[in-house]
């Protein structure tokens, strides 16, 4: 890639059309967080918690997935990924927001954890307040501080190389970034060693971290059920919707800054295939609880999946079903479906849309002895999620360098052999 063909590149990925996304993403969390405070001082605060509870979930869990996605492509080395990587490490931008989401959501506890009214002496001190509080924050800070030097490490290159073409705020905040990054071939090597060391060290503690997060925020629902599947399938359906996600910007952004020649149907089959493949392991995860609960003839644990399987939950658990396993499975097992941006793009957010709403079935049914309501509490709440993560991505991408030259450079090479 000659010197004007990467000024090019960088042109593209530093001049964003992103106004839009900030608007939109400023007005939709504007009128969330209204509604959220209307909901909370109002006859119901439960209900507007645990619709907290829900995007919260949803939400942190798309944006580590999708940064887990490029982790995976760096121990991989999956060059094919170059063009759309900087469109799944901006997500990156809304974990701080995740943070203060996680603060926020111990306000509303005693409407969300039923063992701090009942406590539950099989457990110990493990279902304590202030235990749940601070292995859990230790745990997100712990993901969210290395998925931060992970991104940053990878951006470095960039940002050195982008330094004297931009503005004075973002050439000072470049700076600050890079530290001591001469953009020599031993600083480069040096930073390219260390996000191959951060990779597998972040997709371990997000292996590690989510399962814990999983188990305090939403088994501990149901205080007396248990399964050591939980983690496991609560992390890895989070991966999936990080695909999906990177999946919708990359159409987005593909159409928003004509990348036509860059992102190509070869990248369109590749991610789709891993939605493919991980909707099918999401089935298994699911499959497997209830393997083990009849070979091991484990009534007592029938419960929590049983109980969302029957009754006023049926057709929400069997919509689940279709939209994040069936649905995508016939939807992506064709070659042309994959390749196609409308084919494409409508199973990936299918997909996502079904996560959403498993992220519900599975809080929901714990706290509340009504049935599935969907209304102003959860349109809102979730509106003012979405308003707070494309508020995010938008500044991030308006920062940041959202092409790198020399990941796309790669990215063509492999796609042209």
């Amino acid at each position: 890639m000659t010197v004007e063909q990467r000024l090019e590149v960088y042109k593209r990925g530093l001049n964003m059309p992103t106004k839009g996304l900030v608007f939109a993403g400023a007005v939709l969390a504007v009128f969330g967080i209204g509604v959220f405070v209307m909901l909370i001082l109002g006859d119901d605060p439960a209900r507007a918690w645990r619709m907290f509870h829900v995007d919260f979930l949803f939400f942190t869990g798309f944006s580590v997935g999708a940064v887990i996605f490029a982790a995976t492509q760096k121990i991989a080395k999956g060059h094919w990924s170059g063009p759309i990587m900087r469109f799944a490490e901006a997500t990156i931008a809304f974990l701080p927001i995740s943070l203060i989401c996680f603060l926020v959501l111990f306000l509303g506890k005693h409407h969300l954890f039923p063992w701090i009214e009942h406590p539950t002496p099989a457990r110990g001190n493990w279902l304590t307040v202030s235990w749940v509080f601070w292995r859990d924050l230790v745990a997100l800070l712990a993901v969210f501080g290395v998925a931060t030097l992970f991104v940053v490490n990878d951006m470095k290159p960039d940002l050195y190389e982008l330094r004297d073409h931009v503005s004075d705020w973002r050439r000072r905040l470049f700076d600050r970034i890079l530290g001591g990054y001469d953009g020599s071939e031993a600083a480069l090597a040096q930073v390219e060693h260390r996000v191959h060391w951060l990779a597998p060290l972040l997709c371990i503690l997000y292996a590690y971290m989510f399962s814990l997060l999983g188990f305090d925020l939403i088994m501990s629902l149901a205080p007396y059920w248990l399964s050591n599947l939980f983690g496991a399938f609560f992390f890895m359906g989070a991966f999936l919707t990080g695909l999906t996600m990177l999946a919708l910007m990359m159409v987005y952004w593909r159409k928003r800054l004509h990348l036509e020649e860059v992102i190509d149907v070869h990248d369109f089959h590749d991610l789709g295939k891993l939605i493919f493949g991980f909707s099918i392991f999401w089935a298994y995860l699911m499959f497997s609880q209830f393997l083990v609960i009849w070979y091991g003839n484990l009534p007592e644990e029938t419960s929590f999946p049983f109980y969302r399987f029957w009754g006023e939950w049926r057709a929400l658990a069997i919509t689940v079903g279709l939209m994040v396993f069936l649905i995508p499975f016939w939807g992506l097992i064709w070659v042309k479906s994959k390749i196609k941006p409308f084919t494409f793009t409508l199973f990936a957010a299918i997909s996502l849309v079904g996560v959403w709403l498993e992220r519900y079935l599975l809080v929901q049914p714990s706290l509340t002895e009504q049935g599935p309501a969907f209304g102003l509490p959860e349109l809102g709440i979730t509106l003012g999620f979405i308003g707070l993560f494309l508020l995010a991505y938008g500044l991030f991408a308006r920062t940041f360098p959202m092409l790198s030259p020399r990941m796309t450079a790669k990215a063509m090479i492999v796609t042209h052999h």
